[in-house]
């Protein structure tokens, strides 16, 4: 990530000569996304392209055949006349006369080229047209869940109030790209992590987001949008200027967020429904099953230097000082104290995402570009301090308000509580991915997690390992259907 946004100028700044270049990649990695976008979709869409093929050809073919009937209704006409002119002449029998103008095996020739033609331009039409018609459609479908356009009869928002007042809007991709009915369809609640929203699932092309593909599974899917978040600002009594607006933390999320959408979801489709992780968000009750992306739990042992030195330093504490309860990732204040992070001798932010993430393996530069005009977003000041505790202290508790006092008001103890992480139904199916080069979940938290789940069923545990993947490539590698989602779904459809 050369750059992060804010008030419209960049980070680190750029020469012109590297900005032209990287231009210039970004525009090949974008023709090349192209490419293989047009492949996938030609190949997903046999059935669209045949039906253009079909009407195409008989179209051609009835008006060609309509053509060649009215010219020949003509000369029929025209030959009659010559044909009355010769017999008084020349007194010729029909059968003769008709030697003489019969084209023979002419008329069969004429008839192949005519099919023939009919068939190249009926597919060429086919092909066109179905290519044309299904990136249009799930193009202008993604950028309404992308919010850049207006959704018109599309079921693009359902409101969740929680319990403590927080309006959260859940989007939803009720059929795939084949099209069909909604109807029966297992439900899929696809959660986002830290500083992100739903937009997450939707970043790389319709053929290769995880929404999407679900959808094309058969899949009823929903995206789910935490608190704080740009389609979840809402609040029952509160205003998002309002300190008291982001007076939470992860515990929060958990204890609010994720059951009001489950129930909501349940709810609105009849079912036990699946789920999906990224990062942050772990909650595993009535679930019909459950993945966890690299899967942040334990924290002690994070290699993130950002994510490290902003922890170790209180950046968030020193915000949250400053009277900043709204962590905003390009607001001046966040931006400042990044910079000043990124000055520290062992911190190289000349690639924020790197810095932040681990060394991605599988990103094209132009996804970052999209994921830049929509991430991050912002969360909680309360958040981050809570996750930087738990950074420090390499445990999984509730907010530490650093007072015995507070503690005893809010908890009944003078510490906070341990979240129990051997909770998980033995009998819950697992699917659990992690990466070798992930920054922020680093193998041995992930292993400590791991070490939880010993008592875990055999048969309802998977566990996926890439030691080439970090963070963001979860998301956002351009193989990441190949090589993480297709393996998910395959677990899906076994339960």
């Amino acid at each position: 990530m050369q750059r992060l946004r804010s008030r419209g100028t960049s980070l680190m700044g750029s020469m012109s000569v590297p900005h032209l270049k990287r231009k210039a990649l970004n525009s090949w990695a974008a023709i090349q996304d192209t490419y293989f976008s047009t492949k996938d979709t030609f190949e997903r869409h046999r059935v669209v392209f045949a039906v253009g093929t079909s009407i195409a050809s008989v179209a051609t073919a009835w008006f060609g055949y309509s053509l060649r009937h009215y010219h020949e209704s003509k000369v029929d006409q025209r030959l009659e006349s010559i044909e009355k002119a010769m017999k008084n002449n020349h007194h010729l029998e029909h059968s003769e006369f008709k030697k003489l103008v019969d084209p023979g095996p002419s008329r069969t020739a004429a008839w192949v080229a005519t099919a023939g033609t009919a068939l190249v331009v009926g597919y060429g039409l086919g092909w066109r047209g179905g290519t044309w018609y299904a990136n249009r459609k799930f193009r202008k479908e993604q950028l309404k869940l992308l919010g850049q356009i207006k959704p018109k009869r599309w079921q693009l928002l359902g409101q969740v109030t929680t319990q403590d007042g927080y309006i959260l809007s859940v989007q939803r991709i009720p059929v795939g790209r084949s099209g069909g009915t909604p109807g029966n369809r297992p439900p899929v609640l696809l959660q986002h992590g830290l500083l992100m929203d739903g937009i997450t699932w939707l970043l790389l092309p319709p053929e290769q987001s995880l929404a999407f593909v679900l959808a094309d599974n058969g899949f009823d899917v929903w995206l789910a949008n935490s608190r704080g978040t740009k389609y979840s600002k809402g609040h029952t009594s509160l205003s998002p200027d309002d300190p008291a607006y982001w007076n939470w933390s992860w515990d929060e999320l958990v204890a609010y967020d994720l059951p009001a959408t489950f129930q909501y979801v349940h709810d609105q489709t009849g079912q036990k429904l699946h789920y999906v992780g990224h990062s942050q968000d772990q909650m595993l009750n009535m679930l019909r099953s459950a993945v966890l992306l690299c899967p942040i739990a334990y924290m002690g042992q994070m290699t993130s230097p950002l994510a490290r030195n902003a922890a170790d330093n209180f950046v968030a504490e020193t915000l949250y000082w400053l009277g900043l309860h709204e962590f905003d990732p390009r607001g001046e204040a966040v931006v400042k104290l990044l910079k000043d992070i990124c000055s520290k001798a062992g911190v190289d932010c000349t690639n924020l995402l790197t810095a932040f993430t681990g060394q991605n393996c599988c990103l094209n530069s132009s996804i970052v570009d999209i994921f830049l005009d929509h991430e991050p977003q912002p969360s909680a000041t309360k958040n981050m301090i809570h996750l930087a505790q738990m950074i420090r202290k390499g445990t999984i508790t509730m907010y530490d308000y650093n007072d015995a006092v507070e503690n005893m008001k809010h908890y009944g103890q003078s510490t906070p509580p341990a979240y129990n992480m051997t909770s998980i139904p033995n009998d819950l199916p697992l699917f659990l991915s992690y990466g070798g080069e992930d920054a922020l979940a680093d193998v041995n938290d992930v292993k400590l997690l791991l070490d939880s789940l010993k008592d875990h069923d055999g048969d309802k545990l998977v566990i996926q390992y890439r030691d080439d993947y970090a963070h963001a490539d979860y998301v956002m590698a351009g193989n990441a259907k190949q090589d993480v989602y297709d393996p998910l779904i395959a677990f899906f459809r076994l339960q």
